[in-house]
């Protein structure tokens, strides 16, 4: 029987050749991997699809605690900050297809993060590199290393799928009742429609699990773009809706209207603020960009694939979604200043509650969180496949049980989690800065064979630290506040 396609790459001490410029440039144009196994035929899906996949991916719940952090670091520390850490998050992506081009004579596996380094199942082989060059490869040491590392990995990446999943639910349930009712006329105090745990429950059965049954994450980019362009229509009526509530903030009640406060500081915007809720800015940010679950499923169905054809939808969603997260945050910002609820959906609730326009973005950007849901899935499905089913062929009623499975579990945590602003911070925190910062680092500067003082290590030794340092900074400080709170 002939042995494992990786298994003989990988034999020890296979060494690498220089990679010459003229076969570097033909590499950013090779494809990264093979994909037969996820296109059957499928010509794949469109570089415009793909962006508002990935573009879906990263935007989620995330947008509605950005005014809120801009709240509490100003408005000129804030856009440092997401400026900051979008530009990481695109380095590390492209660290992820660099270590992709270094590896792609071992045999891999998708996972829901990085790639997963599988001997025993082999999907993916180096094409487009045949008797050109020599790719690097790691030792036999440095494979059982990176299995112990990758499955471990892969749990902390099923945790932060099921977090994410469960965020974007929470607010599904927290703020749909109250989009319905501002709909409706009368009293319905108790009515099932208005209660958000029953909500929740008949979204998830009619909506998120067909979706989420889907075989192929390219099914969903025409979800994707009606997501989209629901995140582009709720930052526009932020924008606008600035000029329709005062400053001060005033409380409608009974018809009357009383001042919260008549100080006109209330109403100055500050360009650097720093307070004990600081803490939440750079986990809210990296729990915001986070994509990188998604990129290689991205990938496998991208059509005429490419390492520098998936850069460019990679930083186009990055860049797109920039621009609608700082546009929302800021005009957000400006209309409660320090007011802004942790989530931010709520201010207009209290203060515009039967506006038609703001009535009709709610429901809109409630449906953009949900059509992402789906998409998360599909990773988090992945890897729970890998871990338990690696070996075992495609099997649709595995495939159901494992779907319907997810879904109770991220329902559940949903009806429990009080306050988002705890899951923000917790998630990024803790797992958003691993995924985005410390894995890729890490991985990379394991896997590359380049000179430790070559631009790229040092990137990826700098993204490494930056990622330890903010990740136990944040968690320590944001437990630090829950324990005197």
């Amino acid at each position: 029987m002939e042995a494992p396609w990786g298994i003989v790459n990988a034999e020890r001490s296979w060494y690498v050749s220089a990679q010459q410029p003229e076969e570097a440039e033909a590499e950013e144009l090779s494809p990264l991997l093979s994909n037969e196994l996820y296109r059957q035929g499928s010509p794949g899906v469109s570089f415009g699809f793909s962006v508002f996949n990935m573009t879906n991916a990263i935007m989620g719940s995330g947008i509605l605690g950005l005014a809120y952090v801009m709240a509490h670091t100003g408005i000129l520390g804030f856009s440092f900050l997401l400026l900051i850490v979008a530009l990481l998050a695109s380095y590390s992506v492209h660290l992820l297809l660099s270590m992709c081009i270094q590896t792609a004579c071992l045999v891999h596996e998708l996972t829901s993060s990085w790639f997963f380094i599988y001997i025993d199942a082999p999907v993916f082989r180096c094409e487009g590199k045949k008797n050109t060059y020599l790719v690097n490869v790691v030792k036999l040491n440095d494979l059982q290393w990176l299995e112990y590392l990758s499955s471990r990995i892969l749990i902390g990446t099923i945790f932060i799928l099921f977090a994410a999943m469960s965020s974007y639910l929470l607010i599904i349930k927290t703020e749909l009742p109250a989009a319905i009712s501002e709909f409706l006329s009368g009293d319905h105090t108790g009515s099932w429609y208005l209660d958000g745990q029953t909500l929740l429950i008949i979204i998830c059965v009619g909506i998120v699990f067909p979706l989420a049954l889907l075989p192929k994450i390219g099914f969903l980019g025409y979800t994707s773009s009606l997501s989209f362009f629901f995140m582009v229509f709720f930052a526009l009526v932020v924008m606008i809706k600035k000029w329709s509530i005062p400053c001060p903030l005033p409380l409608n009640y009974v018809g009357q209207y009383f001042q919260i406060s008549n100080a006109t500081d209330d109403c100055k915007p500050k360009l650097f603020h720093f307070s004990k809720e600081s803490v939440y800015a750079l986990p809210t940010m990296a729990f915001s960009f986070l994509c990188h679950t998604s990129v290689l499923p991205i990938y496998c169905e991208l059509q005429s694939p490419s390492k520098k054809r998936m850069q460019n939808v990679t930083h186009t969603a990055i860049a797109l979604s920039f621009l609608i997260y700082f546009i929302s945050a800021l005009f957000g910002y400006l209309t409660f200043y320090d007011k802004v609820a942790s989530e931010l959906l709520q201010g207009y609730s209290t203060y515009l509650p039967h506006d038609v326009v703001v009535m009709t973005v709610k429901l809109c950007i409630l449906f953009a969180v949900l059509l992402t849901v789906p998409l998360i899935h599909f990773p988090a499905r992945k890897a729970l496949m890998m871990m338990f089913f690696s070996n075992f062929p495609f099997s649709w009623i595995r495939h159901s049980l494992i779907t319907l499975a997810v879904n109770i579990i991220i329902v559940l945590l949903a009806l429990y989690v009080p306050d988002i602003k705890n899951v923000f911070g917790i998630i990024g925190s803790s797992t958003s800065t691993c995924l985005i910062f410390v894995f890729p680092g890490l991985f990379y500067l394991k896997l590359s064979r380049e000179d430790f003082l070559s631009w790229k290590k040092l990137g990826a030794f700098v993204l490494l630290i930056f990622g330890i340092l903010v990740g136990n900074f944040s968690l320590a400080l944001i437990i630090f506040n829950w324990i005197n709170k």
